[in-house]
């Protein structure tokens, strides 16, 4: 591995520089000094036009590109609506990858999703369980256009020997997240069910499946000091997992929400509803070999973005 350095001075874009892990990326980059952060809103730049990619990064040409931007959804989403998930982030990566290796753009970090893994993957999931088993299949379209931008990143290093990396991150959540009621994933969409009962003096909550699947939780802040970490200590084609090595389960996550919302009623299981992947825990034992290890525990994290979520719900992604 060659280790390399970010600078103050470091021409860095965020791509998606305004969603869930690209602000808590560009706060983290501000908050140690980075004056050349380039970002541009969908609105401004939409990642999946290739004309205006292309234009862009000719135009701007950074030092390093983050690739955080993606749809993105939890299961009722992304078992709706399979083909956006796979078509738009095909989209937004080919063309990101494709116009950042035309540039010559040396160093690129490109984020997945701990769900390229099988569905019965063992556990915890190491990183070279990679095509060895069928996918989940309520999102089984988001997992494919993800395992296309790790192979992406890894031709791409063999062809024109420039040095990228691929990083998979766990289940991610806090401040920035999207609380939608349809569109969002478990941790935002309990804080919004359990907030809104315990505000309206509700006696029920009802949730999705059994409560029984497992999940890993890493707070957003870590992910971005993880994706800092690797740019500066990490040149290898082998993608990298990131999380917390430790997972609770569904109805565990309910009850510390709950808590954490002021919530006081009953937890209802609505069980024709489906559960997902019944465990995905992922090894860290990659990165934690960099020096890089998670600082935000789950109760930390979750009453973090529970007062985060009443202190700007009338102004999120709803």
């Amino acid at each position: 591995m060659t280790p390399l350095t970010l600078t103050s001075e470091t021409r860095i874009f965020v791509a998606g520089h305004r969603g869930l892990v690209g602000s808590a990326i560009w706060r983290h980059l501000e908050s140690l000094g980075h004056t050349h952060l380039i970002g541009r809103s969908s609105s401004e730049l939409d990642l999946r036009d290739r004309g205006a990619v292309f234009e862009f990064l000719s135009v701007e040409r950074p030092d390093v590109v983050i690739l955080a931007a993606a749809k993105v959804g939890g299961i009722q989403a992304n078992n709706t609506y399979p083909a956006d998930f796979l078509s738009e982030n095909l989209q937004i990566q080919v063309n990101v990858m494709d116009a950042a290796a035309e540039v010559g753009i040396d160093r690129l970090l490109f984020l997945g999703s701990s769900c390229i893994y099988p569905k019965f993957a063992p556990q915890p999931i190491q990183e070279d369980s990679l095509l060895t088993g069928h996918l989940e299949e309520t999102n089984d379209a988001y997992a494919i256009a993800k395992i296309a931008g790790i192979i992406q990143v890894q031709a791409v290093r063999r062809q024109y020997g420039l040095k990228w990396i691929s990083a998979m991150p766990t289940n991610l959540y806090g401040p920035g997240d999207n609380f939608s009621p349809t569109g969002s994933h478990v941790v935002p969409a309990m804080i919004r069910r359990y907030a809104e009962a315990a505000d309206a003096g509700s006696t029920s909550v009802t949730n999705w499946g059994t409560g029984t699947p497992r999940r890993e939780l890493l707070h957003v802040d870590d992910m971005a000091a993880a994706c800092v970490h690797l740019l500066n200590t990490y040149d290898a084609p082998e993608h990298v997992n990131v999380g917390v090595g430790e997972d609770v389960s569904i109805a565990e996550l309910a009850a510390a929400i709950a808590a954490a919302t002021g919530y006081a009623g009953d937890t209802e299981w609505d069980t024709t509803k489906p559960d997902g992947t019944p465990q995905k825990l992922l090894d860290i034992s990659r990165i934690t070999a960099t020096g890089w290890t998670p600082q935000v525990s789950l109760a930390e994290g979750i009453t973090r973005t529970v007062a985060w979520y009443r202190a700007h719900r009338d102004s999120i992604r709803s």
